[in-house]
């Protein structure tokens, strides 16, 4: 695909609007799109550099990146009343003129194009072009990839609603499930949430989500503080000995959301979890992701 090249002078514009803690903007732009790894590079440095690569990937739309990381912050203001409101237009009347300095305009729903280039022309892509491309995934996995962890993203208008608007929360699992359950919907047809494994050990357990076309079991957990972040290990280990003996579960995503940070060794927890079990019982390909703000 052609792709756009972003100036380093825009990157600097953009990326100095954004703030938010490093994992916060990890995500973000791992969710917009932004070709990996991230730049091993210092704070200040790293998100002019990751959007700066997205204009040089020759497999990136590089716009639809810039779009993805602009979004929330031009789409969602502050209360009109409150102190952050002037600074936050400042600073949005300053990304529209860097945008406009070298030849892009942005438009709602983050979608950046050229200047002359409409709105509604995009809509007439063709499927087999490589943006559609990026519009619909191309397995479950790359499809649960992009949906679990962008659960912080897909909150946030939801918890940062309009002036008059019931403002949602999500402080459960039960919360979480609901909003994953939500946007799993419109791509998978048969989810079926809380259906019961075989027994082990003498007890058995409901699955949070079963994908039967797929073989493949969502369970999702929130780490609630520091003592519950230590036994969250030893809680999937036997719920993956009840997905294991399930006949149609193949496939296991382990989906631990960690607001606060307290669990001290996320790579040490996928460690002891991902990978493939197989006993006479059952085989099952297990995979972990810890989501956090």
């Amino acid at each position: 695909m052609a792709n756009t090249r972003l100036p380093k002078a825009l990157c600097a514009a953009v990326t100095k609007v954004l703030t938010g803690s490093h994992s916060a903007l990890e995500l973000l732009f791992e969710s917009a799109g932004a070709p990996g790894p991230p730049p091993d590079l210092a704070h200040h440095s790293k998100w002019k550099e990751w959007l700066f690569r997205a204009g040089k990937d020759p497999n990136v739309d590089s716009l639809e990146v810039l779009g993805g990381v602009l979004e929330e912050f031009m789409d969602l203001p502050p209360n009109e009343l409150s102190e952050e409101y002037p600074k936050w237009q400042s600073d949005r009347d300053s990304v529209v003129s860097a945008l406009e300095q070298h030849g892009f305009r942005y438009y709602q729903g983050g979608r950046v194009l050229p200047i002359g280039v409409s709105a509604t022309q995009t809509e007439t892509r063709s499927k087999g072009s490589q943006a559609a491309g990026a519009i619909y995934p191309a397995s479950v996995d790359e499809l649960l990839g992009v949906l679990v962890r962008g659960l912080p993203r897909a909150m946030y208008p939801l918890s940062h609603r309009r002036k008059g608007a019931q403002q949602l929360t999500f402080t459960s699992e039960y919360d979480i499930q609901d909003l994953l359950h939500a946007l799993l919907r419109p791509w998978v047809a048969d989810i079926r949430p809380e259906e019961f494994t075989p027994s082990y050990a003498g007890t058995s357990t409901r699955m949070d989500f079963f994908l039967p076309e797929h073989s493949l079991v969502i369970e999702l957990k929130v780490a609630r503080d520091r003592a519950h972040a230590r036994k969250l290990g030893d809680e999937l280990i036997i719920d993956i000995e009840h997905y294991r003996r399930h006949p149609k579960c193949e496939i296991l995503w382990c989906v631990i959301y960690d607001p606060r940070n307290v669990i001290l060794n996320p790579e040490g927890l996928r460690s002891d979890l991902d990978g493939n079990r197989t006993t006479p019982d059952g085989s099952l390909m297990v995979k972990t992701v810890v989501v956090s703000l």
